[in-house]
């Protein structure tokens, strides 16, 4: 019994030395989720809920650690060709066999870019589409997208390939402000009504990049030629590009979409990403 105050002070001792010891230890630097660099593949979903009229399903690819975080993303909105068009349900996986979401199903698309110092990662979605969409309802997706995604709305692009280049240059001529960049591939708006199109695109400063090929049976490179000079005759604050290989064949995208192409050292990801509203 004589033991047991000697026991007890030394563990009272034991404890305190410990909680002093304790001060002294340096913590460790705590990293913020959202300063973490993405290094694995965005995660692919297919998400086969009924948006509207036109819209059954989607894909959606978020960030790998996107759950961990509470920041804002930036969005890239990819629109598919007319040899996509589905119901959203069993027809959904035909929008991976092309342009970005091929890249996402591959996991060949990177986690992150670095541009001006800073990282990024991207939210991607690529819904199918019933019909040819008109503008609003293209439009109803993308206020889907910031209600139900922690997009930065300062930076939401869009691309698309063919039918979806289409879209995509039309959206950017009606929703201009709304976008931060368009890269439309292979496929542009034309008819009467280009001038003012153009014209609205370069007054509302709108980054655009479009890509085609010199020989292309299905839809006429012209067109996207006539496009770009139509937005630079109004001389906007950035001038529109456009890269036209010198190939036979529709698909000018597979070359486009690829993270390995670059030019003047920078990749459609980056460019895309030196630009918000």
């Amino acid at each position: 019994m004589r033991l047991l105050p000697a026991l007890v002070f030394l563990f009272l001792t034991a404890f305190v030395s410990c909680k002093k010891n304790d001060t002294f230890i340096p913590l460790k630097k705590v990293v913020a989720y959202n300063d973490i660099i993405e290094t694995l593949p965005p995660v692919l979903k297919a998400v086969k809920t009924s948006i509207s009229d036109v819209i059954g399903g989607f894909y959606s690819a978020l960030p790998y650690r996107y759950y961990e975080t509470n920041k804002n993303y930036p969005l890239l909105i990819f629109v598919h060709g007319g040899g996509q068009i589905g119901n959203g349900n069993i027809d959904l996986p035909l929008v991976l066999n092309d342009g970005v979401p091929r890249l996402l199903a591959a996991k060949t698309f990177p986690p992150n870019f670095q541009v001006d110092g800073k990282n990024y990662s991207f939210i991607i979605l690529a819904p199918q589409f019933k019909r040819y969409p008109s503008n609003e309802e293209v439009n109803v997706f993308i206020k889907y997208a910031k209600k139900f995604f922690r997009v930065d709305t300062t930076r939401i692009y869009m691309s698309g390939l063919s039918m979806g280049g289409i879209i995509t240059s039309d959206i950017g001529a009606q929703h201009t402000l709304s976008l931060a960049a368009i890269v439309p591939m292979a496929g542009v708006f034309s008819g009467s009504d280009i001038n003012s199109k153009c014209q609205r695109i370069a007054t509302g400063n709108l980054p655009v990049w479009a890509f085609h090929n010199s020989k292309d049976p299905s839809i006429d490179p012209k067109n996207s030629q006539n496009f770009v000079e139509g937005i630079n005759i109004f001389s906007p604050a950035i001038a529109a590009r456009l890269t036209m290989f010198d190939t036979y064949g529709h698909d000018a995208w597979t070359q486009a979409i690829d993270p390995a192409y670059k030019e003047n050292g920078i990749n459609i990801y980056e460019w895309m990403l030196q630009y918000s509203r």
